[in-house]
């Protein structure tokens, strides 16, 4: 499981469009699809029901979504922190343990 594979997750999701969800990415449709069918090969199941006139979430895939958002929230995070300190002046810097070995 790749993080683009769970953010293309997350926003065929929430569009039930592959269409509009590689638009709002700023991708091709062509990179979501191969992105989903990626991760539904690393899942083991399909997450997306094609059967139907208009793009459903399977059982797995709703049992995923949740998931998937709390990664992405995890990330985005972990990023902005990881930005905000870059921008504070360095008053103390961390060394890091030296090895006994």
């Amino acid at each position: 499981m790749q993080f683009q594979q769970l953010r293309a997750f997350r926003e065929v999701a929430a569009e039930l469009s592959f269409t509009q969800a590689a638009k709002n990415l700023h991708y091709a449709q062509s990179t979501v699809t191969t992105q989903i069918k990626n991760l539904e090969e690393a899942v083991g199941t399909e997450l997306f029901d094609r059967t139907r006139r208009q793009l459903a979430l399977t059982e797995a895939g709703q049992r995923l979504l949740p998931h998937a958002e709390r990664i992405i929230e995890m990330a985005e995070t972990a990023r902005r922190e990881v930005a905000e300190t870059a921008r504070r002046p360095h008053r103390h810097r961390v060394r890091q343990p030296t090895s006994l070995l």
